[in-house]
């Protein structure tokens, strides 16, 4: 469609070129050039298919409100648009069709600087991600799935709580033939008179399945981690951990990411949720990465100050905490939490970021440096994102377990549909070198590292699909 746009323009300046005879005509096909150049980069901001982290599209996106985009989109780019729809839908068509075949139906190549990459894309059963609702919407927190790895299986829980599984085999195959298990997670909140709002996490470790879920009853939201007897067939979960903390208003910032710890302990995470100072409260567990152990349930706090960890990763080698968080509109961050140092780190949240609010005000403190997180007694973020990539989960290879023989860092995105490697120094003090793999208009919300066979397994929720990346020499 673009293509037809651009032909149909450029025709339009020959056109009129030819019958202008004076000395403005040059001018105006200049100015013809620009309208054609605008036109493209309206059409893809309507189009929400542009590249995220373009700088040329994010400025003209600047200058051009949502609302405002959105009734051109509905007027002036009625038809073109009424084409992507239609396209969309034939996917997803093809998608419910095929039921849980798990249909291979897209593979790309990439040739990055010093490696190459295949990237396949298999279907996933699971309703679609509303783009148009907009990421803020209720409706979207039953559209965040995902997988883990066990042995030869791949396990997945889609965000209204269905489970299937198929064997990680089937990878080299032109389907996945996918198999669903069966779940109490209705009758539980039935049980339980609580409404389900949405899952966060899936973690599987000594044959049990752990989900954080988040929920609401006459007090408000909240999170509870369940478990279940690893059973292909039935997984029967039961209560874990109430974290019996509430929030009263709807928020996407709430984490809930679950991790692997030492000590037959697990790592958990829960955003602010929108509530001022929560994240500086240590009698709050909003806003704190804690840890819990598997057999008491006592937890211990692990670090504070933070907005919205969704990306969460232990290295038992370097005994290091490795957290990825959204910031407000700009100010996403990669933490370090060395935890040989003995300290409970603190990274600032909500008294510093490197983003503002997105109605524009900036009530974090800035200072006179360029670490102004430093600068007021908080941790530096590692890394930090303006504009925001919408960080998602995160994984780390140290140079003894990486295929690129270096410290390496692999970031997914939901926002900018990128996984980005990082290689890092001998001391984790600096990026050497960094390199973005865009995978198009996706929305990564999952990343699993498979060692044996040196796989990515990445949930795409707006197809919803599950995509294998794997780097080649």
């Amino acid at each position: 469609m673009l293509i037809k746009n651009i032909s149909c323009v450029f025709q339009i300046c020959i056109y009129i070129s030819k019958i202008m005879l004076n000395k403005k005509k040059l001018f105006y096909l200049f100015l013809l050039l620009i309208l054609a150049i605008l036109f493209l980069g309206v059409w893809k901001i309507v189009d929400n298919s542009y590249d995220k982290q373009n700088k040329a599209i994010l400025f003209l996106k600047e200058i051009l409100p949502t609302k405002i985009s959105r009734k051109i989109r509905d007027t002036i780019f009625i038809i073109p648009d009424l084409k992507t729809l239609n396209k969309d839908l034939a996917l997803q068509l093809t998608k419910y069709e095929q039921g849980l075949d798990g249909q291979l139906f897209s593979e790309r190549e990439f040739n990055l600087k010093t490696k190459k990459a295949t990237y396949k894309k298999f279907f996933l059963p699971f309703p679609r991600l509303n783009v148009r609702a907009g990421y803020l919407s209720p409706t979207n927190s039953t559209r965040a799935h995902y997988l883990e790895v066990v042995g030869e299986k791949v396990l997945v829980i889609s965000g209204l709580g269905q489970t299937i599984f198929f064997n990680k085999k089937n990878i080299f195959k032109d389907k996945l033939d996918q198999k669903e298990i069966l779940n109490n997670i209705d009758d539980l909140m039935i049980e339980s008179n609580i409404e389900f709002i949405g899952l966060r996490d899936l973690f599987v470790e000594n044959e049990k399945v752990y989900i954080s879920l988040l929920f609401q009853d006459e007090k408000g939201y909240s999170f509870n981690i369940y478990s279940a007897n690893l059973d292909y067939k039935k997984l029967d979960f039961k209560i874990f951990f109430e974290t019996k903390t509430y929030f009263k208003k709807w928020s996407v910032s709430t984490g809930g990411r679950i991790e692997k710890f030492k000590d037959n302990k697990i790592l958990y995470t829960l955003g602010y949720s929108r509530v001022p100072g929560s994240a500086q409260d240590k009698n709050s567990l909003l806003g704190k990465i804690f840890s819990i152990d598997l057999k008491t349930k006592k937890y211990d706090l692990v670090s504070l100050g933070h907005r919205n960890p969704q990306g969460l990763f232990y290295d038992k080698d370097l005994d290091l905490v490795i957290n990825g968080e959204h910031g407000p509109k700009g100010g996403d961050e990669v933490n370090l939490n060395f935890l040989k140092e003995n300290k409970i780190p603190n990274y600032g949240f909500d008294t510093v970021s490197y983003g503002i609010e997105y109605d524009g005000t900036d009530p974090f403190k800035r200072g006179k440096t360029k670490k102004p997180h430093i600068e007021f007694g908080f941790e530096e973020p590692f890394i930090y994102y303006i504009p925001s990539i919408g960080i998602s989960e995160i994984v780390f290879l140290n140079k003894k377990k990486s295929f690129l023989k270096k410290n390496s860092l692999f970031v997914s995105s939901l926002r900018a549909g990128s996984l980005y490697v990082y290689e890092l120094n001998d001391q984790l003090s600096k990026v050497e070198k960094m390199e973005r793999i865009f995978l198009g208009n996706e929305r990564i919300r999952d990343l699993e590292y498979d060692s044996e066979d040196e796989f990515f397994f990445i949930i795409d929720e707006i197809t919803p699909s599950i995509g294998v990346l794997k780097f080649r020499n």
